[in-house]
């Protein structure tokens, strides 16, 4: 679980739009930059070269 105040503060950091965090995959996700950011021991790792793409279905359900 996040913070819900970090995750107020939280942006992407490659498009800096928000981030919507899915708490069944332990992930921050934003779909301006179609990318996904781990959550571990509850500590984002807000890293582009730790986030994984998005997919296409992924992307239209958030």
């Amino acid at each position: 679980m996040i913070d819900p105040n970090l995750l107020d503060i939280l942006v992407c950091p490659v498009s800096k739009a928000p981030l919507i965090y899915d708490e069944k995959h332990a992930e921050l996700k934003c779909k301006a930059s179609g990318l996904a950011y781990p959550v571990r021991d509850g500590i984002p790792v807000m890293l582009e070269e730790q986030a994984r793409a998005l997919g296409d279905d992924e992307l239209k359900n958030l």
